[in-house]
């Protein structure tokens, strides 16, 4: 530093007045210096990646040529690693679904082939997620030999004896075992990864097309991340396979299709257009790359697994088109492998005329070139999440509306007298009530409808922490709200069990889990605003003493002296009165509003529903509904069904054949409903979703009508209202069922209809 100082100080005399002047430009020149020391290795990427391979005259030369410094560690991964975002995710993504993929031929031979694997660094991380031990062989092949030599290097270290370095054209890649051990290359690979190398290979058509000759058709996995652009998807379920956020504004598309030309890296949209299309999507995300400067500098990229489409998907296909009643977006062969007899025994739904032709084919199937499936119908494991298409009323829901189910599940078992072979019909919700049904009866189809897509994203992610989970993790997730490690085991566990659309819902709400989950979603709303009603009135400590009260006594004292004065305010009361916070906060639209107002008003509505509850139901454990709204979370005995040890036990217990019952619906619940064959339901709960509509509303009298078409005679239908005698009962009447109340809340009524006693009635219709 001193000989740099001592020309600076020549050229400036030393004198009083260009003092200051002089110690300004030493310090500036130490202020260079030292950036210059930190972003060396950036410094040098950019050089040997932007302006060293000019004039090459072909792809291993410019690569030679590009990497001849930044093959070093120092260089290479110290710049990837800011850079090339995505790489742990796809890797984490991909071992949990080989080992979901390998479960049913665990002894088969598994080779990974790492296309443009470059230094090694990838296969040294798998190691974290999959153990390198567990591959027959591993197989390296890139062009540029310096990047080689570092991986040769990498794991020479590592003492892995099953990997090999191969320095091939991507397009011609060729195993030595194919011609050593005699092994046919047709199916003999179950692993193949591009690491942002799909983007850096010319021929790209010819590398895919050879891919997926070699892949194993049943087990085999394809997994990419690179950088990528695209535009407006020209079709609604080219737009479902791409996932969420694909588009890229003009800007973006143009300025980093330029940028990445002058590596010769192409981001045009035909290379991830083609994957899609000759693979089946299994999971798909897309991210931005806040590189360097955030929210500044945003560079697309994607994390995509897939599959053979020759895989069998007869399964999925049958959920779709069977359960799902219809085959709108479905442009695969129409013929499928014959279900097995348990899945014979659910009534199959009425889909009416095929949109597309039905062509007859004979068992020995030849797949016709047609478009690739959605994602559903190539994922692992599960036929949970039928396959829906955006719709512009799903822009209205940016999330969840409810965290909790607000319905008392013991109260339904009551009258439902369910059974292991009836069929359910039931609003999704969060999930908890139709949970509760599968825990009790185990019935043979449980058929889950919301509108709202997060609310099915919820369910699912419930349905998938079930299956991949141990208790104790489950537990911390949904009982206690607080995960610190969600985003690593909705990755590595829970991945394979879900769609990819919920998958996705997930990756970019990863923090939902932080700090207390149920204080998300618009009902989260309604919990923060509680709790800080309770700090501002200073008796929060009051709430945790009634919810540790061992009896009815000393819970009804604390209500009655520290908390019914605050929440019965004339404040609060107005402030609930609100429909901005009605919809909002709690979930209650304009229609249902007016229900409630009318009878008795605000103030009178909520003095009826909380004083029976909390004077004859124990917070602590008989009542986890007010327990969650007060605490935030719930505790190990006061909990939903789900929650508890012996509920999450007979879900997972004989397979988790329990769980095979639920069919998750997107759409509205007419439009569901009439996908449905005549009298195959037995049971249907629509909550209080009638009170929704306006009085008089043709869309009412329509949907009750579908619904008297699908139940069966003697079949059973339950709903509950803000309204005591809700005028919606006069149209179930009209159509031919027989109406009559199960519980009516009277007012100022001394004892509850439930544990949660917030509607004001609870109705049954019996088809005659």
């Amino acid at each position: 530093m001193a000989n740099l100082s001592l020309p600076l100080l020549s050229v400036f005399p030393v004198e009083r007045s260009s003092l200051t002047t002089s110690l300004f430009v030493v310090l500036g020149g130490c202020l260079i210096l030292i950036c210059l020391g930190c972003f060396t290795p950036q410094l040098r990427f950019i050089w040997h990646c932007f302006l060293a391979p000019l004039g090459a005259n072909d792809q291993k030369a410019r690569l030679d040529k590009s990497s001849v410094l930044s093959c070093q560690a120092e260089v290479y991964d110290a710049t990837r690693n800011g850079l090339l975002r995505g790489r742990n995710t796809m890797l984490s993504l991909s071992a949990a679904h080989l080992q979901e993929l390998r479960r049913s031929c665990p002894d088969k031979r598994l080779v990974w082939v790492d296309i443009g694997g470059g230094t090694g660094y990838n296969i040294e991380l798998m190691d974290k997620h999959f153990p390198i031990s567990n591959f027959d062989a591993i197989y390296l092949i890139d062009l540029c030999e310096p990047l080689l030599h570092v991986a040769r290097s990498r794991f020479a270290k590592k003492g892995w004896n099953n990997v090999t370095v191969l320095c091939q054209d991507a397009c011609d890649f060729y195993l030595p075992e194919w011609s050593e051990n005699n092994i046919q290359p047709e199916g003999s690979v179950g692993f193949v990864t591009l690491s942002y190398s799909l983007s850096m290979i010319p021929n790209f058509y010819t590398l895919l097309d050879r891919v997926d000759r070699v892949l194993d058709p049943a087990h085999g996995l394809l997994s990419v991340v690179d950088f990528y652009t695209a535009g407006k998807q020209p079709s609604l379920h080219q737009k479902a396979i791409g996932g969420v956020s694909k588009e890229c504004g003009w800007l973006s598309r143009w300025f980093w299709q330029i940028w990445f030309d002058f590596d010769h890296v192409s981001l045009s949209p035909a290379r991830r257009s083609y994957l899609e299309y000759r693979f089946g999507t299994i999971k798909t995300y897309n991210g931005r790359n806040h590189f360097i400067i955030p929210f500044i500098v945003r560079i697309p990229y994607y994390v995509w697994l897939g599959r053979p489409r020759a895989c069998d998907v007869s399964r999925f296909c049958h959920a779709f088109e069977v359960d799902g009643g219809n085959i709108i977006g479905n442009c695969s062969p129409q013929a499928f492998t014959t279900v097995t007899d348990v899945d014979a025994t659910v009534p199959p739904l009425l889909i009416g005329e095929p949109v597309l032709p039905i062509q007859n084919v004979g068992k020995q199937m030849v797949i016709d070139v047609t478009p690739p499936l959605s994602s559903f119908h190539y994922q692992v494991k599960n036929p949970w999440r039928l396959p829906y298409y955006d719709s512009p009323v799903h822009k209205d829901f940016r999330t969840f509306i409810y965290s909790f189910t607000w319905e008392d599940p013991i109260e339904d078992m009551k009258h439902l007298r369910l059974t292991s072979e009836d069929s359910m019909f039931v609003i999704t919700s969060a999930g908890d009530n139709a949970l509760h049904y599968a825990i009790s009866a185990s019935p043979k189809r449980i058929h889950c409808v919301d509108m709202n897509p997060c609310q099915g994203h919820l369910l699912e992610l419930k349905l998938a922490a079930i299956q991949a989970l141990d208790y104790d993790d489950f537990f911390a997730l949904f009982g206690k709200g607080c995960h610190p490690k969600f985003r690593q085991l909705l990755d590595s566990k829970i991945s394979p069990y879900m769609s990819s659309v919920a998958y996705q819902f997930w990756r970019v709400n990863d923090d939902a889990f932080s700090s207390s989950f149920y204080l998300n979603g618009y009902s989260g709303w309604a919990l923060r605003l509680a709790q800080f009603i309770f700090r501002l009135a200073r008796v929060d400590k009051y709430v945790v003493q009634m919810c540790e009260c061992d009896t009815i006594d000393e819970q009804r004292t604390i209500w009655k002296e520290r908390l019914r004065p605050v929440l019965l305010n004339p404040v609060v009361v107005q402030l609930l009165k609100s429909p901005v916070f009605c919809w909002n906060a709690l979930g209650v639209p304009m229609n249902q509003r007016q229900m409630l107002l009318h009878e008795g008003g605000m103030y009178q509505y909520v003095k009826d529903t909380l004083e029976p509850a909390v004077s004859h139901y124990l917070l602590k454990n008989d009542n986890y509904f007010y327990l969650l709204a007060l605490l935030g979370h719930y505790t190990s005995i006061s909990c939903p069904a789900y929650l508890t040890r012996s509920g999450f036990e007979a879900l997972k217990s004989n397979e988790r054949k329990v769980m095979d019952a639920f069919r998750l619906h997107t759409d509205s619940i007419v439009n569901v409903l009439r996908g449905i064959t005549s009298g195959s339901l037995t049971r249907a709960l629509v909550m209080d979703h009638l009170d929704w509509f306006t009085p008089g509303f043709k869309a009412a009298d329509d949907e009750i009508a579908e619904l008297y078409r699908v139940i069966t005679r003697g079949g059973l239908v339950f709903w509950r209202s803000a309204s005591k005698v809700p005028w919606y009962n006069e149209i179930f009447k009209r159509h031919g069922f027989n109406v009559s109340p199960v519980s009516i809340r009277e007012r100022d009524a001394e004892y509850p209809i439930d544990r949660v006693n917030m509607y004001a009635s609870f109705w049954k219709a019996v088809k005659l």
